[in-house]
């Protein structure tokens, strides 16, 4: 995927252009399409610029080594450096270390290509780190993609293998717990950067961003810095997306091919699922429903019997592989993908890797040596040493090793002789066994989840099994949910992109897949993120303002806009399915609704939102929306309804809430009538009364609702809510009552016929009983749905 070079730029069949400066060759000038660097005689890039214009972008007044070494916990910029034009080799001499490094500069058609060919003396650097290079641009900074933009230019660092990490060198571990950082933006403009560690050598790390202090790590030989390599580019910031896939294909990074197209770019990218756990006996009735909303996959949450061997559940899948490989042929015969959840290199306590007798590569956090021997039945274990047993930080399953015995303990002993307390001998399946002095004790690393975890090279034994199954069976959807367990192995960082490479590596058919985090090496190999759970309230508050924080992070990182998951029960109205679907609309972003075949089948109305899904997303992947009307969609205080009219166009309707009107307890005299009374205004045309009623206050409870229009109309409500609760009339002789959390607790019958509301102005009276020592207050909001925008297919 070669991008044509434009401008005037020269192309050349050569992989090395470069040119020397000064006649001690101590400078050198580098030039691809897009990008000019110079590096000086002090090994500091001295200029980042667009060949063409030619502007500047590199930031005046910061430091800009080509490449820092860390030896024995310092980091050290580069003393001086010599250019061999003829061979393209900068060596960099660091003298407080006394090392010098060799970086081979080499020129592509669309990028500069930096790599180290040589540390001298061999093994005497821990670590190198790839600039930081600053630039005056921070208008749009891809924390994760590496690419930093303006309205007219883009510069980008892209890692090329994983052993270059993308981001700033944090700890020892090389790990880094934000999103990343390979861009990063500064008052002054943006730095782009990455590093390399020498994992060669045995280290001690804090384990798992510090949660696993002094954790001991198994060399990796062969694997030191040298070989770590970064691309540079420039290029017009509209190509940016374009030029990172040249870079791909010129470097043999992962560019995953869907349909025939890269899939940073397919047309389905960003697309809606559904997830639901069917069987080979159900799957049929959760395609139809998944092919009647026009849905992209029908997505299992859990089909395997354990996490780390992946072999499914034989009660769902009685027929293994081979049945799932028949349900992925239906589906596709339907133009459905099917996917399935996992949770990466976690491994269930009752997984094989695990019972009968334990891997001898499950992680440890570190370990000690018995005392004295122990027979089968010893519920006291002499340990040498507590620290790694006694770590209260981050210790759920309180296990270890020694031999093929797991051991259980409850607590460590206050002081010497240390003693593992109150054991319970062959956990998790296992045999428990006489163990003789000196024996080893290995702490297992474990996770709230209560699950355990591979070493560097299980993890690769479990990728490859993973990627073996999609193979089999032609599943083609999947996330990485857990992803962050690559760092139980003590590697950092490294461990996640190794996880993904070594699945991707392995694949036979293009998969789909998700994340749980996000690292620059495997923003390759991605396809989308979908974060945002349904778990925690309703679809207005499980994590709505994470979810929308989320879009702007996407767009930084082209990477396609998703609101995560929401969850589709037997109680959910058109009402709330339509103002997530609105938000979808407005930020063009894909979903997961999860659900249940059993809520499928009760909820009344299931028809009626799978045809909204499938007409909200029609809508909103074929263009239909103007930008004016996107805004609007954004706003999650607006409620729209979608209403088809065939042949690619619809009828928009905005509904039109009223101010809110407050009905609190207010001491009157006997008899005197406690009811409120507000004037309401529709502006639309005649319609059934619709409003929410909202209890606030820290306790109490509002009960006997009744409500009445124009003196005539009055309409009942045998209900509590208690503070923080909420009844919402949509117009149909059904209300429905939400928790505090905005999640449906039950529906209540309407005393009374709706009320139609004519257009134009409306007294309304309001009361209820009011309970508590402080009573809550009852916020009363109504809507009307008006006049419809016609929308269209682009």
């Amino acid at each position: 995927m070669w991008t044509t070079l434009s401008r005037g730029a020269a192309v050349c069949g050569a992989l090395l252009v470069v040119a020397a400066v000064g006649p001690a060759a101590a400078q050198a000038d580098l030039a691809a399409d897009g990008l000019r660097v110079r590096i000086d005689q002090r090994g500091q890039v001295t200029s980042l610029s667009d060949p063409v214009t030619p502007r500047e972008y590199l930031a005046p007044g910061q430091p800009a080594p080509l490449v820092s070494i860390k030896v024995r916990g310092t980091l050290e910029p580069p003393a001086s450096l010599a250019w061999d034009a003829r061979a393209g080799v900068a060596t960099m001499r660091f003298a407080a270390a006394g090392v010098r490094v060799r970086v081979r500069a080499i020129r592509k058609p669309t990028h500069i290509v930096f790599e180290i060919v040589g540390v001298d003396p061999a093994g005497a650097v821990d670590a190198v780190v790839w600039g930081p290079y600053p630039t005056t641009i921070r208008e749009t900074v891809g924390e994760i993609v590496g690419v930093v933009r303006d309205a007219e230019y883009a510069i980008g660092l892209q890692v090329l293998n994983i052993k270059t990490l993308g981001g700033a060198l944090l700890n020892d571990e090389g790990s880094d717990p934000s999103r990343s950082s390979v861009a990063l933006a500064l008052p002054w403009g943006s730095v782009l950067q990455a590093y390399a560690l020498d994992r060669s050598r045995p280290r001690i790390v804090g384990g798992w961003n510090g949660q696993f202090p002094n954790m001991p790590v198994e060399p990796m030989p062969g694997e030191t810095v040298v070989g770590s390599a970064i691309a540079l580019f420039g290029c017009p910031a509209g190509r940016a997306l374009e030029r990172i896939g040249a870079i791909e294909v010129a470097e043999g990074l992962p560019h995953p091919i869907v349909d025939g197209e890269w899939v940073k770019t397919w047309r389905d990218l960003g697309r809606s699922y559904l997830i639901a756990a069917f069987t080979e006996e159900t799957a049929d009735e959760l395609l139809a429903f998944t092919k009647r909303a026009n849905l992209m996959s029908l997505y299992h949450p859990g089909p395997f019997a354990s996490w780390g061997h992946y072999a499914l559940d034989a009660k769902a899948f009685p027929n293994g592989n081979a049945g799932m490989r028949r349900i992925v042929e239906r589906a596709r015969a339907q133009d459905i993908r099917i996917g399935v959840h996992t949770l990466t290199n976690f491994i269930n306590t009752d997984d094989p890797y695990v019972t009968p007798r334990p891997d001898p590569r499950l992680a440890r956090t570190g370990s000690s040596v018995l005392t004295a021997g122990i027979d089968a039945s010893a519920t006291a274990i002499p340990v040498a040493a507590p620290e790694y047993f006694a770590n209260e930080k981050a210790n759920w399953l309180r296990t270890v090793v020694i031999g093929e015995e797991l051991v259980r303990y409850r607590a460590v002993s206050a002081s010497a002789p240390w003693m593992l307390l109150d054991c319970q001998r062959g956990a998790f399946g296992t045999r428990a066994s006489s163990h003789a002095k000196g024996a080893s004790v290995g702490k297992l690393l474990d996770h709230p989840y209560r699950v355990f975890f591979p070493t560097i090279g299980m993890q690769d034994e479990i990728a490859i099994r993973l990627a073996g199954f999609f193979n089999d069976t032609g599943v083609s959807h999947m996330d990485f949910d857990g992803h962050e367990g690559g760092l139980a192995a003590g590697q950092g960082d490294y461990g996640l992109e190794r996880f993904a490479k070594a699945f991707f590596d392995n694949l036979k058919i293009p998969v789909l897949n998700g994340t749980s985090t996000s690292e620059p090496f495997y923003w390759h190999i991605n396809s989308y993120c979908n974060w945002g759970e349904p778990w925690y309230g309703g679809f207005r508050e499980s994590m709505q303002e994470y979810r929308i924080q989320n879009q702007a992070l996407f767009a930084r990182n082209f990477v396609p806009h998703m609101l995560g998951w929401y969850k589709l029960t037997a109680t959910t109205s058109l009402t709330e399915m339509e103002w997530m679907l609105a938000r979808a609309a407005g930020y063009s972003a894909g979903f997961a609704m999860s659900t249940t075949l059993a809520e499928l089948r009760q909820n009344p109305d299931t028809g009626t939102l799978l045809d909204a899904i499938r007409e909200w997303e029609t809508a909103r992947r074929r263009g239909a929306f103007s930008a004016v009307q996107r805004e609007r969609l954004k706003d999650a205080n607006l409620e729209f309804h979608l209403e088809p009219l065939g042949a690619g166009t619809w009828v928009l309707h905005p509904f039109h809430a009223s101010p809110r009107f407050v009905h609190e307890r207010i001491e009157r005299q006997p008899g005197e009538p406690a009811a409120s009374t507000w004037s309401l205004v529709n502006p639309d045309e005649a319609q059934p009364l619709q409003f929410r009623v909202q209890v606030t206050g820290s306790a109490g409870s509002a009960s006997r609702l009744v409500l009445e229009v124009d003196a005539s109309a009055a309409i009942e409500f045998a209900v509590e809510l208690q503070a923080g609760e909420a009844l919402v009339v949509d117009g149909t002789p059904v209300a429905r009552a939400y928790d505090s959390k905005g999640r449906q607790k039950g529906t209540v019958t309407v005393g009374g016929a709706i009320p139609r509301l004519a257009s134009g102005a409306h007294t309304v009276r309001f009361d209820c009983a009011f309970s508590g020592g402080i009573p809550p207050r009852v916020d009363v909001t109504f809507r009307t749905r008006g006049a419809g925008e016609l929308v269209r297919s682009r």
